[in-house]
């Protein structure tokens, strides 16, 4: 087993946050006012990622569907990520590229809001998804980082300020927790 530099790495993380431009939390605040707008206009949100963004969109679904950290009302948010017998047959019939933007096809519709999230920023599925999103009508918020063509197709970008990948995955889990804040109860 390799010798592992736990402070080296936890002083890594601590210098991204001590560093967070004022940027990156406007972007949030603005993506919470079109969260707001689209669940007040009887919007549905859909989110998508691949392997820890996966894992970070059903995370955002898990939050806003069942609760944060009060009881409140849930809200929708379908994760394309979560539904194994969809993504196996979408990637088999029409490929791994096709497994987001099918699943904006058949539930997304004008008014909704896709969140697309990419480490890379460069995640075919993911912008393939955004391009159905904008033939639905539908607004487009990205997490992802300071690189890639995802972050200028949306209408709102997230960038996490860090090029490597655990950092900025770390800060998309802050996201969605303050994401989250945004609709605790009063």
């Amino acid at each position: 087993m390799k010798k592992v530099d736990l402070k080296k790495e936890s002083k890594e993380l601590q210098e991204v946050l001590a560093n967070i431009p004022d940027s990156f939390f406007e972007s949030i605040e603005k993506a919470a006012v079109l969260l707001d707008q689209t669940y007040s206009s009887g919007g549905k949100v859909l989110i998508c990622g691949n392997g820890g963004s996966a894992a970070e969109a059903q995370h955002f679904s898990d939050e806003m569907l069942g609760r944060y950290k009060k009881n409140r009302p849930s809200l929708p948010v379908v994760s394309l990520t979560a539904d194994s017998a969809a993504l196996t047959c979408i990637g088999n019939d029409f490929g791994f590229e096709e497994l987001f933007a099918r699943q904006v096809q058949g539930l997304g519709k004008t008014g909704d809001l896709l969140i697309g999230i990419s480490t890379s920023g460069n995640s075919k599925n993911v912008l393939r998804a955004v391009e159905e999103a904008r033939k639905k009508g539908m607004k487009v918020i990205a997490l992802t980082a300071p690189q890639g063509t995802l972050r200028t197709v949306v209408d709102i970008s997230i960038e996490s300020p860090s090029l490597v990948t655990a950092r900025i995955q770390e800060l998309h889990l802050h996201v969605v927790h303050l994401l989250s804040e945004f609709f605790e109860a009063e």
